[in-house]
């Protein structure tokens, strides 16, 4: 299980930060020990890039060219970014981080298909003298640094706001089915112990499934299987991990002919899912601010790549622990619970979406009950 310690303020000039990050766990492994840092590199920096799959909306239309804006902006254009997405195949991912030790990268930046498999790929990219930062899920073996999102936070906030849907109806009679994430996925993990221990007072478990690979036929399948084991209409909700499997429940229930979908979680803001929403057919989202998350790990890959330690220190306050390392630098985002009541003031806000992207004909209607205009 993860621990996180959150070290103390840091005070404003240059040498208190110094004396605050050194009692914040040291320098960076393999930096100077003494008080000066490493030998700085110019802007000229090599970031390889490996993101997991492309069943997620995100990872092509935010994760990678904001990651790759942030690098050409904080290296007046002279640093590149060397990306690849291993269509969720762990073999693949082996084989692209394999390809970017060899093209000689700075820091790698991975997001891992599967967080234990991808260990000794990560230590052969560390002896090649490479920094490796985890991204969004926590990859094992020894990464000098983990940025993402607060797991257990995502699965409280869709536990409790599924709590919070079913009002009257959050008794332990009512039975609640969980559609959770990918086995090999730390991430998922957290999210469905974290959720779990919100749902389990207040309603009955009755069917839980991890979904291989987070492929929403998958999902599906397996909420056919809830459907036919409980019978529709006695399923009071579902826990679904994120935004593509939630699409794949709400097909399952249709198809059982079910017209109002009980209350349905999700992850991701993706924008049929904040459709869904509008509709009703889905409850709520977990909104991920992906520009943050990308923009943190962007600069923390060109600092350290840099030998900029301390500014990379800065970035990354909070310690995590994988099953192979412990203290692991990290920088955490914290999420938003999105509904049909605050489309406007998140996805919209932060330009993830515009109100013509999101209110089409078929939405119009929805749209403008919703205040979206």
């Amino acid at each position: 299980m993860n621990t996180r310690m959150r070290c103390a303020a840091l005070a404003g000039t240059a040498s208190v930060l110094v004396v605050s990050l050194s009692a914040c766990g040291g320098v960076l492994p393999g930096g100077d020990s003494g008080s000066s840092e490493p030998t700085r590199k110019g802007n000229d920096v090599k970031i390889g890039l490996l993101l997991p799959e492309k069943e997620a909306a995100r990872y092509e239309k935010f994760d990678y060219p904001i990651i790759k804006k942030q690098v050409a902006k904080l290296t007046e254009g002279r640093g590149s970014v060397v990306y690849a997405n291993a269509g969720q195949d762990a073999a693949l991912q082996d084989r692209q981080l394999a390809k970017m030790i060899d093209e000689k990268v700075d820091t790698l930046i991975v997001d891992p298909v599967d967080a234990k498999l991808i260990a000794p790929s990560v230590q052969k990219a560390k002896d090649a003298g490479i920094h490796v930062i985890a991204y969004d899920r926590l990859a094992q073996g020894p990464v000098d640094a983990y940025v993402g999102f607060d797991n257990g936070l995502v699965g409280q906030t869709q536990g409790k706001a599924l709590v919070e849907a079913l009002g009257d109806k959050a008794v332990k009679s009512s039975k609640v089915v969980m559609i959770n994430g990918s086995p090999t996925d730390p991430n998922a993990a957290q999210f469905k112990e974290s959720a779990r221990a919100e749902l389990a007072d207040s309603v009955t478990i009755a069917k839980s499934y991890d979904t291989a690979a987070w492929k929403p036929q998958n999902a599906e399948a397996n909420m056919e299987r809830a459907i036919s084991s409980l019978g529709a209409s006695h399923i009071a909700g579902v826990y679904s991990a994120n935004d593509g499997m939630a699409g794949a429940v709400v097909a399952a229930l249709k198809k059982a002919g079910v017209t109002k979908m009980p209350p349905i979680t999700g992850q991701d803001a993706e924008l049929s899912a904040v459709q869904r929403i509008l509709t009703g057919d889905q409850y709520m989202s977990v909104y991920k601010p992906y520009p943050e998350e990308a923009e943190t790990v962007a600069e923390m890959a060109v600092r350290v790549a840099q030998g900029r330690t301390i500014e990379f220190e800065a970035l990354a306050m909070d310690r995590t622990d994988s099953p192979t390392t412990k203290q692991i630098r990290t920088a955490s985002v914290s999420v938003v619970a999105l509904t049909r009541e605050n489309i406007k003031q998140t996805v919209v806000k932060d330009g993830i979406f515009t109100v013509k992207q999101i209110c089409t004909a078929k939405y119009a209607a929805a749209c403008a009950e919703a205040g979206l205009k």
